[in-house]
């Protein structure tokens, strides 16, 4: 469990000695620099590093890093606000100790997810991964509610040997071929014992429909610690991925055409250690709560793609009929709905049922992601929503169901970037 409190400029308690026998163990271990990351509003992971040694005072004092990062673009232009954009003031980058980890994609460096802190001890508020911890918090504190998430990754796999600009392959075969897996073994066991090594537990790991294309699902954790193993697996993808030869992408579109690459969303409601949608009285066993937080996502999806879906490519990615989740509509286990409940397995729904987010891809930042999905929910809870007549097999195939936000949306993009 991530701690829900904010850092302290001297560190809390603890920390500091905490932080320096850490470092000497990391030492010990071959581990020679940390890398501090975090994500910025344009979802591209940002970092910093440290000597080993530092850690401690970094524990204690933070490592310095400017907001405007909070302006920048996907292309790393700068755009300014009234508040954030300027070259004026500071920041200060304090890692997650419980978050620590050496990585094993990349021998000799340590990798720990950042909160970031003003100068002046206040927390910043461009900072997602303290914004979603909040939200967390409040939940607790209001609602006695605690969420379990997970995200799924979906990459594409290329020759690192391809001209600059464009993507081949490297793997061939059909949607979850044998073929792939053969052809990419020694990346994907490699991967798998990274993943390990790092205390991240897989579900599993496979090829996907689009050509190149692999997805791993990982054990679900609470919401903070979560974004951080999404930040920390796609960091080892990329960096396994250099040692065998390969280039990855995480865009939710490599091409114009075709399958996308995307980050669903698993999300489930506690109380007092109990799934609230599993064992209750609503459809299929939802409680009255977990159907009203369900009920509040959909309701804002619209306006939630903005941080879900927030790039050009992301509207490449939404099609119809391609399990992209582009109707604002629900049902059970239906891939082609914006909401998905999945039950889990019978004998095992009190640990497995959630409700899945599927207009989701990996060019969001999961900090925001997570807080703004969690925030929609809890207002469904707040006003007691309900969850209107679901849906079954594909909407795109049935002239009653209202056509929702992306279809518009998505043709809008998709000429644009194809002129």
């Amino acid at each position: 469990m991530t701690t829900l409190a904010d850092p302290v400029p001297g560190g809390r308690p603890g920390e500091v000695e905490r932080a320096t026998a850490l470092g000497a163990e990391l030492s010990l271990g071959g581990v020679h620099g940390i890398v501090l990351a975090y994500v910025d509003t344009a979802g591209v992971g940002r970092v910093k590093t440290i000597p080993t040694a530092a850690l401690a005072s970094a524990a204690a004092w933070g490592v310095g890093m400017s907001p405007v990062f909070d302006t920048f673009l996907a292309n790393d232009h700068i755009v300014a606000t009234e508040v954030l954009g300027s070259p004026d003031g500071d920041l200060r980058l304090y890692p997650d100790l419980d978050r620590l980890v050496a990585l094993a994609g990349q021998p000799g460096w340590a990798w720990a997810p950042v909160d970031r802190v003003g100068q002046d001890g206040e927390r910043h508020p461009g900072c997602s991964r303290t914004f979603l911890r909040r939200v967390v918090a409040d939940a607790a504190r209001e609602h006695g509610l605690a969420f379990k998430a997970g995200i799924e990754i979906e990459w594409s796999v290329g020759l690192d040997s391809a001209p600059p600009g464009e993507f081949v392959p490297a793997a061939t075969g059909p949607a979850y071929g044998a073929t792939r897996q053969v052809e990419l073994s020694d990346y994907t066991a490699d991967l798998l014992a990274a993943c390990a090594a790092q205390g991240v537990d897989v579900d599993q790991v496979h090829p996907e429909y689009a050509p190149g294309q692999f997805e791993i699902s990982v054990g679900a954790l609470d919401p903070v610690a979560a974004a951080d193993r999404s930040v920390l697996v796609r960091q080892t993808i990329r960096a396994l991925a250099r040692r065998h030869g390969l280039r990855v992408s995480f865009s939710p579109a490599v091409g114009a055409e075709g399958v996308g690459n995307g980050g669903h969303v698993h999300l489930s409601a506690w109380r007092d250690g109990t799934n609230l949608h599993a064992g209750g009285e609503r459809r299929y066993g939802m409680t009255a709560d977990a159907e009203a937080f369900a009920a509040g996502v959909l309701a804002r999806l619209p306006a939630l793609t903005a941080v879900t879906a927030p790039s050009p490519a992301s509207y490449l990615r939404l099609k119809p009929s391609q399990w992209a989740g582009v109707f604002t509509a629900w049902g059970l286990e239906t891939r082609e709905c914006a909401v998905r409940l999945v039950r889990g397995t019978a004998g095992r729904r009190a640990e497995q049922a959630n409700v899945e987010v599927k207009p989701v891809d990996l060019a969001a930042n999961p900090y925001l992601a997570l807080g703004c999905l969690i925030a929609a929910g809890l207002d469904g809870l707040a006003s007691g929503a309900v969850l209107p007549e679901e849906t079954d097999g594909d909407p795109a195939r049935r002239t009653s169901i209202l056509r929702c936000w992306p279809i518009e949306v998505c043709a809008v993009f998709r000429n644009t970037m194809i002129k």
